[in-house]
């Protein structure tokens, strides 16, 4: 058991350098050439980087290992532990990138078409964010500022927190990307605020649905006179169990039994085909993101 433990934890830690290394590879070649900030901390060190020089791989470590403290001991030290370390090997790995340039595979637009290199590290993105998120762990930044403050205040919610401090980054880019013209007049341009949002929004979406679509089935509850026979159809036909509650209708005062029953997505039609052919079976259905516990598998 010892030696299963550590080596699962040995797969989590090789998963997280893997995301790190990809995410400053996604750094040096989608993002940086092309004059837009991306969300959070890591925004606002882009943006730091295109005005002064000053690295991303270096504001990252500086800003995060004490943001991992915080968290160590104000969230929980397990998330804490495995932020700081991607944080590490994000910023090591992108100062290595950046040192050797990879110029020949750099994205850079030129401000045409700059959606495609956005929607390419969105997605990338995204998807490093979320199954982080899926082995308690983040890319450090406004992640751990939003979980602190969502810690604390419960109330709070977690997403209005993340959206305001996105919304800095993104009206800060506004004046950080505006040039001057060949007479020395500031031309402000929104390019870089709508780049960042289309940034968020891809990156949010694809995290959301790798946390949420891991496991995703459906759930029937099914209310009915004959709750044995599409029990027993249940179970033969799609293999899944069934729980049984009794109900009274508040209209009839009628006693009915409800079936609940999870399915996977694929049996949606099957399992409305067998409803179909009992009559006084009603029944609606809402999607289930995830499934917690063990029963006994039906032979």
């Amino acid at each position: 058991m010892k030696i299963d433990n550590k080596l699962k934890i040995f797969g989590i830690y090789a998963v997280i350098t893997f995301l790190a290394i990809i995410m400053a590879f996604n750094y040096q070649l989608f993002i940086v050439e092309n004059k837009y900030a991306p969300a959070g901390l890591n925004g606002i060190a882009t943006m730091i980087q295109y005005k002064t020089g000053f690295s991303i791989g270096f504001f990252s470590l500086f800003i995060n290992i004490p943001l991992c403290i915080l968290a160590f001991f104000g969230i929980n030290k397990q998330y804490a532990v495995r932020t700081l370390w991607f944080s590490v090997v994000y910023s090591v790995s992108y100062l290595i990138v950046q040192k050797i340039g990879f110029s020949e595979f750099q994205y850079n637009a030129n401000g045409k078409n700059v959606i495609f290199p956005v929607i390419i590290s969105g997605l990338i993105s995204g998807t490093v964010y979320g199954i982080l998120f899926y082995i308690n762990s983040s890319t450090g930044g406004t992640d751990v500022i939003s979980k602190f403050v969502s810690t604390k205040k419960p109330k709070i919610n977690f997403f209005w927190i993340t959206f305001i401090l996105n919304s800095v980054v993104a009206l800060s880019s506004f004046f950080v990307y505006s040039e001057k013209d060949s007479d020395g007049n500031m031309i402000y341009n929104y390019l870089p605020i709508c780049l960042c949002a289309f940034y968020c929004y891809v990156a949010s979406y694809v995290g959301n649905n790798i946390i949420k679509g891991t496991k995703k089935a459906c759930e029937f509850t099914i209310i009915t006179s004959h709750p044995e026979e599409i029990a027993e159809r249940i179970t033969n036909e799609l293999k899944h169990g069934c729980t049984k509650l009794t109900a009274v209708g508040a209209f009839s005062n009628n006693e009915k039994t409800v079936l609940l029953c999870v399915i996977n997505n694929q049996q949606i039609y099957d399992l409305r085909r067998i409803l179909s052919q009992y009559p006084d079976t009603f029944s609606f259905a809402e999607t289930v993101f995830e499934t917690y516990g063990n029963f006994k598998k039906i032979k």
